[in-house]
């Protein structure tokens, strides 16, 4: 049976959207910003960094990165994440969200300026240590998966929670544009500033000295706007259902709430006890009554995070290599070391624009509309579709209709987002109890990154390019893409199925889906199988 909810609680969930909503949205959304910068930007600079460090003037053609240094230069950050999202998670339900919010920027911060001074006296040497600052700065980002998300949730209202939640996610497509274009204007100034009559024109196919500077400018920037929020992520007030729920100081999330609302909480310190004390609310994460309760609940935000993840990922990680199979970017030793990084930042740049962050949006207005397992739902078919479509007939793209390709290629990239890429992250910040919602959470990102590592070791290394004949020119495209994209048709249907596992949290407050405000039944009442949360059909 549900017992009243703490009126502190209730404040929040009743709260209409006011100023202290959006400001946590930017607080937290530009971390994702910086997430997503700093995973993202790699993928401008994979092209450079081979033609800097693995360049043979011997054969006189442009170098590429081994596809077992490109696969770890790419995917070092990924293994990061996923720990930090272990780890922080973890550390934010036994520390307090607001305690260890800081520590993950500030890691963010010193690795991104680190990951532009990596050194070395040869190419391993510069490729090791930037495997290794990268590493660090996957391990920040992890933590701000299941702290935003979860800060996010406990501040929000319930009528407007998920489209809250969905804006923190999304901007995450700023940072992904972000990053296209700082690789446009760094590319573009040193191009340009060399390109006058006191200097040579860069031959076709040239590296020039300078472009060295372009690649560590480009990861560096990324340090810039965590820098930017550092001072408003500390002067943010602890959660109140972790102070009250967890930390049990019903006085304390009275007070933080009273001056964040502008209205007189009752503490209730009494019920507050009476209430943390039940056999209800002390159940572990490992324990049989977790298992019961929310067992298939977190079976089913790590499978569908994974799978999405392995698409997603992919698809971003090697979209370099399409570009080039379909003839966007043309071979490398018809342009400069320079001029590839401008037009691989254009393409990233265009895709951004039309697919990745629109769909976003798209799911911040409608996820409290429509729903989160509706959504979810429609964007891995809609991604099913696209994958195959553009997989089947490839050859067929490839030679006669570049244009269809990409537009295609850009609405997986729409209903990725519009769909499992930003529900994913919003479900399991609902459908957890307080006092494990944060290492749940992280549980679940974590397995997304298994899935995106999957995408950067196994894909991505299946795409690379391969050394073309003796008798052609350049550099083939990858042999895997059309494969690639064959078997994350599949994956994607996997993930509708798995859909099905996740239940539907709009419009009820976090409280009643994850049953913490469901009394325990007596030894004396009429005996019943009790009643457990989360049994409503995902519809």
């Amino acid at each position: 049976m549900p017992r009243e909810q703490l009126e502190v609680l209730n404040a929040l969930d009743v709260a209409k959207t006011q100023l202290y909503h959006f400001t946590a949205i930017i607080i937290a959304g530009m971390g994702f910003f910086t997430d997503a910068y700093d995973l993202f930007s790699i993928s401008v600079v994979t092209k450079l960094l081979g033609r800097i460090y693995y360049y043979d003037p011997h054969i006189g053609k442009p170098g590429v990165l081994p596809p077992g240094i490109s696969a770890a230069v790419t995917g070092v950050a990924l293994v990061g994440t996923l720990l930090g999202q272990l780890f922080f998670g973890w550390l934010g339900d036994k520390m307090g969200r607001k305690k260890v919010y800081g520590v993950t920027l500030l890691l963010m911060i010193l690795c991104s300026l680190a990951s532009g001074f990596s050194f070395g006296a040869h190419a391993k040497g510069v490729m090791a240590s930037l495997c290794f600052f990268r590493f660090w700065l996957g391990f920040g980002i992890g933590g701000d998966y299941p702290l935003s998300a979860t800060i996010m949730s406990e501040y929000a209202n319930k009528k407007t929670r998920g489209a809250f939640i969905a804006a923190v996610f999304a901007m995450q497509g700023f940072g992904i544009l972000t990053g296209g274009i700082v690789g446009l204007a760094v590319s573009a100034i040193f191009e340009n500033a060399y390109s006058t009559p006191a200097f040579d024109v860069d031959p076709l196919g040239s590296t020039p000295p300078r472009a060295d500077y372009v690649w560590r400018i480009i990861l560096m920037f990324g340090a810039v706007p965590a820098a930017l929020t550092y001072y408003w992520r500390m002067k943010m007030p602890e959660t109140a259902r972790y102070t009250a729920l967890i930390a049990k100081n019903a006085k304390q999330a009275a007070d933080d709430m009273a001056k964040v609302l502008h209205v007189e909480i009752e503490p209730e310190e009494a019920r507050l006890e009476k209430m943390t004390q039940e056999p209800s609310q002390q159940y572990g994460l490992f324990s049989r009554e977790f298992l019961r309760r929310h067992g298939i609940h977190l079976l089913g935000t790590t499978s569908c995070w994974f799978l999405l993840d392995i698409a997603f990922y992919s698809q971003n990680l090697f979209q370099k290599n399409i570009f080039t199979a379909v003839g966007w970017l043309p071979a490398a030793k018809t342009m400069s070391a320079i001029q590839e990084v401008y037009k691989v930042s254009r393409a990233q740049t265009i895709i951004a624009m039309c697919g990745t962050v629109p769909g976003y949006w798209f799911t911040v207005a409608f996820i409290d509309r429509i729903g989160r397992f509706k959504i979810q739902l429609m964007g891995f078919t809609f991604m099913t579709i696209f994958m195959f479509a553009l997989a089947i007939p490839f050859y067929h793209w490839e030679e006669h209709n570049h244009a269809a390709f990409l537009i295609m290629y850009a609405l997986t990239f729409f209903f990725s987002n519009f769909g499992p890429n930003s529900t994913t992250f919003v479900v399991p910040a609902e459908i957890f109890p307080a006092r494990l919602r944060s290492t749940c959470h992280g549980i679940s990102a974590a397995a997304g990154k298994a899935g995106a590592i999957v995408g950067a070791f196994g894909f991505l290394y299946s795409s690379e390019p391969r050394i073309a004949s003796e008798d052609d020119q350049g550099y083939k495209p990858g042999i895997g893409v059309k494969d690639s994209l064959i078997v994350l048709g599949f994956v994607s249907l996997m993930g509708i199925f798995c859909t099905f596992l996740v239940p539907e949290t709009n419009g009820r407050s976090l409280e009643e889906i994850s049953g913490e405000n469901e009394e325990d039944i007596s030894d004396e009442t009429e005996p019943e199988k009790p009643t457990s949360y989360n049994r409503t059909a995902p519809v």
